[in-house]
């Protein structure tokens, strides 16, 4: 099962109130001269998180580090995040220089997706002419940390990459049962296929898909518009606005 199925009970803990949209800091810098820092985060002046594109071995271990300690605690052996790949992207999102969330985007290609696994044929199914595929996995959520705003910018890089750096129409993810309604409610996924038992770890799996215009509407009348609507109980909600959202995305293709 994918890591994202795993690590949703570290994110849908989080409280679901809401604020208006916080400040976005968006200066330029490097961690350790190697993963590229897309923007700095601030939630009501008290906490701030740092998002990063990781480029390097020690991002990854430090990554790697969250998962494997966030898995652990469910009953769950995970391997570590595999080094950078063209069509693979690694966030990871930093609090006083302590990583307490990441996400990884892959694409579908030769090496298909990890989703496939379980799902082979649904993901065949899914495939075709119009649509560009690609998932959400190795989701992690340090346990300290309870924050909307941090869980609303690591999706929204995680969708700018997938849809406006490459054009992807669908995101897929692979989640425990117990939080279908979590991404039904908050990002828009929907079900994919039914329930089926990942052997790899003798748990229930359900694939869920999202569709990536789906997102971009909601962040035009969520993310784009007035103050008030972020009050809804969306993720889309806790996204950055436009002028934010372009900065990330020059940085995105910097990476």
């Amino acid at each position: 099962m994918s890591f994202l199925a795993k690590a949703a009970s570290s994110a849908s803990h989080l409280p679901l109130h809401h604020s208006p949209s916080p400040p976005f800091h968006t200066s330029l810098s490097r961690h350790k001269e190697h993963s590229c820092e897309l923007v700095e985060v601030a939630e009501d002046g008290l906490l701030s998180f740092k998002i990063f594109a990781v480029n390097d071995a020690e991002g990854l271990v430090r990554s790697s580090e969250l998962l494997c300690r966030r898995f652990a605690w469910r009953g769950y052996s995970v391997p570590p995040l595999q080094e950078r790949r063209r069509r693979r992207i690694t966030l990871s999102a930093l609090h006083e220089g302590r990583v307490v969330a990441t996400l990884t985007v892959g694409l579908d290609g030769t090496e298909g997706l990890s989703v496939e696994s379980v799902y082979s044929d649904c993901v065949g199914e899914l495939r075709s002419p119009e649509r560009r595929l690609c998932e959400f996995t190795k989701f992690a959520v340090d346990e300290t940390v309870r924050s909307q705003v941090l869980l609303g910018a690591i999706f929204h890089v995680a969708c700018m990459y997938a849809l406006q750096l490459h054009d992807c129409t669908d995101a897929l993810i692979e989640v425990n049962p117990r939080h279908v309604r979590f991404y039904e409610r908050m990002l828009g996924f929907s079900r994919a296929a039914e329930q089926r038992l990942d052997t790899r770890v003798n748990a229930p799996a359900v694939l869920m898909r999202l569709d990536l215009q789906h997102s971009a509407r909601e962040i035009d009348r969520l993310a784009s518009g007035p103050e008030c609507q972020s009050k809804e109980r969306s993720c889309y909600s806790s996204f950055f606005r436009p002028a934010t959202a372009e900065a990330v995305l020059q940085r995105l293709r910097m990476h």
